[in-house]
């Protein structure tokens, strides 16, 4: 298993050479900020859209609030479940990381002596983006976008072949979905729970203002006696 990409003819080793190749032609600073945006960046971009969502479906409200927000917590869980299935996939391949075997790659990371296969960077991010479809299929599509961008910086900081980036694609698609029935019939009870909460309620979807028109409906309050009996004379 350890000699997967071993061959210089293989057309993984050509494409991580032809991808690597961009960083020795980019300048030295745009080389930092591919680092940092392909090992930390894209990760607190992920995090905070789906903070975004989860605002937006707490402001949407509905009968939906519940269901999104329960598929919204299940995006992080499912990221951590498939790292955690990485963990014997990868002891198993033991496929070495590109610049072990291959000779002139610009490696922008150093410290990388665990296996290569397959990417955490791509497991989490595209466990995330397809956990946001899921609940949201407009930030869905954006987070799957963030993901494939993670795939093609882990393959240009020289630290991933192309096929670790697809195994973890894979991976964090895989978990997200086949385990998305059973994780939506356990934590969309708790979320309409927590929605009938009068102080954690706030947290799947936003209450209306004291004394609105929606305020008194979902109280169920009737209007002042003077105003019906003037409805009544009108």
């Amino acid at each position: 298993m350890a000699g997967l990409a071993e061959s210089g003819s293989n057309p993984d080793v050509g494409l991580l050479y032809d991808i690597n190749g961009l960083a020795k032609d980019a300048p030295h600073w745009f080389d930092r900020v591919m680092e940092f945006v392909g090992e930390y960046g894209l990760l607190l971009a992920m995090a905070l859209l789906i903070l975004w969502c989860w605002w937006s479906v707490r402001r949407r409200g509905g009968d939906e609030a519940a269901p999104s927000v329960a598929a919204l917590v299940w995006a992080p869980l499912a990221a951590g479940l498939a790292v955690l299935v990485n963990v014997p996939i990868r002891g198993f391949v033991r496929r070495p990381r590109p610049f072990v075997d291959h000779q002139g790659l610009d490696v922008l990371v150093s410290g990388k002596d665990d296996f290569s296969f397959v990417s955490d960077h791509a497991t989490i991010t595209m466990a995330l983006g397809v956990g946001l479809f899921v609940a949201h299929r407009r930030f869905g599509l954006a987070g799957i976008g963030l993901a494939l961008l993670e795939g093609f910086c882990r393959v240009y900081m020289g630290v991933h072949y192309p096929t670790d980036v697809v195994g973890g694609f894979a991976l964090g698609t895989a978990v997200v979905l086949l385990l998305s029935p059973l994780a939506t019939a356990l934590l969309t009870p708790l979320m309409r729970a927590v929605e009938r909460s009068p102080r954690a309620g706030r947290l799947i979807r936003r209450r209306p203002a004291a004394g609105s028109d929606g305020d008194a409906l979902m109280s169920g309050s009737r209007p002042p006696l003077g105003t019906e009996e003037r409805d009544l004379a009108a």
